[in-house]
């Protein structure tokens, strides 16, 4: 919340700020505020009663679906079974081969950060093609 609506919203702030302004000034601001308290009522209450109108027109459509022996997953076609979901897709092969700092062989696909030994050999004259998995 903004200053502004906090003040609002603490009595001890406002009443501060109302010993200030003059009577006409505070009824003024009461009637813009209860304007918008007004509509903000009857913003929910048109909300209520979609919402009722909906649940009730859902319990309508239900009614009348039971009264003729069928089900909502037959409606649907059994689609909510069905989960789709993105296929994965293979891990890339590796290309490279390299001796990292422990003396253990491993592998690189090539994507990503650059291992650390091998940007290493890199960095002293070696080039990329030397750790080439032959094939």
């Amino acid at each position: 919340m903004d200053n502004a609506l906090n003040v609002l919203n603490n009595i001890r702030t406002l009443r501060a700020q109302a010993r200030e302004m003059p009577l006409s000034t505070l009824e003024e601001i009461l009637e813009k505020l209860t304007a918008i308290v007004e509509e903000t009522r009857e913003n929910a209450k048109a909300r209520s009663a979609q919402q009722q109108e909906r649940d009730e027109k859902l319990l309508k459509y239900r009614e009348m679906l039971a009264n003729d022996g069928i089900a909502i997953d037959d409606l649907l076609g059994h689609q909510s079974a069905k989960v789709t979901t993105k296929a994965k897709r293979k891990p890339r092969p590796a290309l490279y081969e390299y001796t990292d700092t422990d003396g253990s062989k491993k592998t690189w696909t090539g994507q990503g950060r650059t291992p650390s030994a091998i940007k290493a050999a890199l960095d002293s004259g070696a080039t990329l093609e030397s750790f080439l998995i032959a094939r």
